[in-house]
């Protein structure tokens, strides 16, 4: 499976000439859609789910669908009918080829004020991704490659240490990064990596690994 990073919280996966992205949001490219043949959000918060993008890429291949929580299929199904599935925690069901699990229910708080929305995260042909969204979600299942939430308004990096530490993958790629300077990068490598448990990188935007 080819893993590309694209800016912020986007993952796009190919597979046997298939093309899955997770959360092309509004930090993401404008293009970061085009092309899939399923596209999964994890949540309806604007970094995660823009509809431009998704229209963008449902107009491109008019085979694609979106697989997604019930907040935000109510926010689309009407632009894209017999095209959006809704999906919660503990679902399973098969996108382009690739196998999915969705796990968790609620975004991470923010603030106690702040109402919490729902969040999934799907975990990708039996634990070869793991993508959280806005949660740290330890899934039921061994990761073997971690999509880790580095820098949030939610988080802090003693959590996001301890949440790798909990997952155990084999390796943690960082996600939801579009808010970490370059100044601070490289503090987080050093202390993830060293602190972590685990193979800590960091893939620029439209770099691709083999996973």
């Amino acid at each position: 499976m080819k893993l590309t990073k694209k800016s912020h919280a986007c993952v796009r996966l190919d597979k046997e000439g298939q093309t899955l992205v997770i959360d092309p949001g509004g930090f993401s490219e404008e293009d970061a859609a085009l092309g899939a043949d399923a596209i999964l959000i994890t949540h309806e918060h604007p970094d995660h789910f823009d509809e431009f993008r998704l229209r963008a890429a449902m107009e491109n291949n008019p085979a694609a669908r979106i697989w997604t929580l019930k907040s935000v299929a109510e926010r689309i199904t009407a632009s894209f009918p017999g095209r959006v599935h809704t999906v919660g925690h503990g679902d399973t069901f098969t996108a382009a080829g690739f196998d999915v699990q969705v796990h968790g229910e609620l975004h991470a708080v923010i603030h106690p004020d702040i109402p919490r929305v729902t969040n999934v995260g799907y975990l990708i042909d039996g634990g070869q991704v793991f993508h959280p969204g806005d949660a740290l979600t330890v899934p039921n299942h061994p990761v073997q490659t971690l999509m880790l939430p580095v820098m949030a308004p939610w988080n802090k990096i003693s959590e996001v240490i301890d949440y790798v530490r909990e997952v155990r993958p084999q390796r943690a790629y960082d996600v939801h990064d579009a808010l970490l300077t370059d100044l601070a990068r490289p503090i987080y490598d050093r202390q993830i990596g060293a602190l972590g448990g685990t193979d800590h990188q960091r893939l620029a935007p439209g770099a691709s690994t083999q996973v």
